[in-house]
């Protein structure tokens, strides 16, 4: 038996929201990967701590995308079983969600501590190691820094004061065999990337705390939409 009257009104808000959810799904998907690919550029962080939240992000919108999809379906043929495994699937999500923002606030300041620790790594085998050559270059190159504090951090690892050519500010080949000291980026690296998570933090909380909010409405939708179709079989 169709539902009726308030409960199909219920029924297309579902529906309406699920779609909501779905884009939910993909804007945490897109978040998640330009934290990681930001954090964990090729081998510079491969601490788990540091990794993990971006990692769960991700895994939360793969799964809010399907699920939406599953929610929708249920209240379309307004199944109770599809409608109530929906309900609770999203409150798992949601508290999935609660635990990934408890770990990214408890590990934020082991974040810089672990990027340093890998960065550094990676400036000592940049002259031997093809994946760590890369990796600093293209970290140099996206953050316009030099070193991991500064172009004085390559002294212990190229002579003549010396720096990649990434230091640059105008990258040409040859441009960081002693170079001037105003030709090069001048802040480094870990500083640069720091400030960056800063600066984001806000807009990811902020994006978070929305997709919070539709997902509970979601989980009320969904309460009312099984009552309603509950009272249709009763009434049966």
């Amino acid at each position: 038996m169709a539902v009726e009257g308030g409960a199909k009104c219920v029924k297309y808000l579902l529906f309406f929201f699920n779609f909501i959810f779905w884009l939910a799904g993909l804007a945490l998907i897109i978040i998640g990967v330009v934290v990681q690919v930001k954090l964990n550029k090729s081998i510079l962080i491969t601490d788990f701590e540091a990794s993990g939240a971006p990692i769960v992000i991700i895994a939360v919108g793969v799964i809010i995308f399907f699920i939406a999809f599953f929610g929708c379906c249920g209240a379309w043929k307004e199944s109770y079983c599809l409608v109530t495994t929906f309900a609770v699937l999203l409150t798992l999500i949601f508290l999935v969600e609660i635990a990934a923002a408890i770990a990214g606030y408890v590990f934020k300041d082991k974040v810089t501590m672990y990027l340093e620790k890998g960065f550094e790594e990676a400036m000592k085998n940049y002259t031997t190691v093809a994946e760590s050559r890369d990796a600093v270059d293209e970290m140099q190159k996206m953050f316009k820094c030099c070193g991991s504090h500064n172009s004085t951090s390559w002294q212990f690892y190229f002579r003549n004061s010396s720096v990649p050519d990434s230091c640059c500010k105008n990258e040409t080949a040859g441009c960081g065999k002693s170079p001037k000291l105003e030709d090069l980026n001048s802040e480094g690296c870990i500083g640069v990337i720091d400030k960056w998570i800063k600066n984001n933090v806000l807009i990811v909380a902020g994006v978070a705390l929305g997709i919070a909010f539709f997902q509970i409405l979601g989980i009320i939708f969904a309460c009312l939409l099984m009552k309603g179709i509950r009272s249709g079989y009763e009434v049966m």
